[in-house]
């Protein structure tokens, strides 16, 4: 069943690579608890089929990086980008996109968390396997207080400028 709007995040694990020692965490991947990612925080997570893909590289992240410090001005602590990918992928992805320090690149390499959102998209018949559907949404101390899942394919309500708009 897809999350919806209004709905608590389920529980999960994702993976974050770091270059550096910070906060505890060693050079490499380390686990990010969902509910730590979201407890007591506005948090904007978007999901997307792949690092280093076409729309995903052009459009998506860039789309999160433009709009960084407008999200931060109307109160979003964090945003996210999740992907099924490994967190050693997602680290370079990070990298080549200069997210460090706004955009955090979590990886669901297994896309455990990604089915548990109901979030999957079996793109097996194109040598993907399965992947994540593009979406965006806003999360407030855990709870989903706006969705937007793309039809396949597209890149229309997704993006950064939508999430302006939703939070006022």
């Amino acid at each position: 069943m897809t999350i919806k709007v209004g709905d608590r995040l389920p529980a999960g694990t994702l993976q974050e690579y770091y270059d550096v020692e910070k906060n505890g965490c060693s050079i490499g991947p380390n686990p990010i608890s969902i509910e730590d990612l979201t407890r007591g925080k506005k948090v904007v997570l978007f999901g997307l089929p792949g690092a280093f893909t076409p729309t995903c590289s052009a459009k998506h992240v860039p789309s999160y990086l433009a709009t960084y410090e407008q999200l931060k001005a109307k109160g979003v602590d964090t945003i996210a980008c999740l992907s099924v990918n490994d967190a050693f992928v997602m680290g370079a992805w990070g990298r080549d996109q200069h997210a460090d320090g706004k955009v955090r690149m979590l990886a669901d390499g297994s896309a455990a968390y990604t089915k548990a959102l109901g979030l999957e998209l079996d793109l097996t018949a194109r040598g993907m396997g399965v992947r994540c559907q593009r979406f965006s949404m806003l999360v407030d101390d855990g709870v989903v207080k706006a969705l937007n899942i793309e039809a396949p394919g597209k890149f229309e309500v997704s993006g950064g400028d939508t999430m302006l708009t939703q939070l006022g």
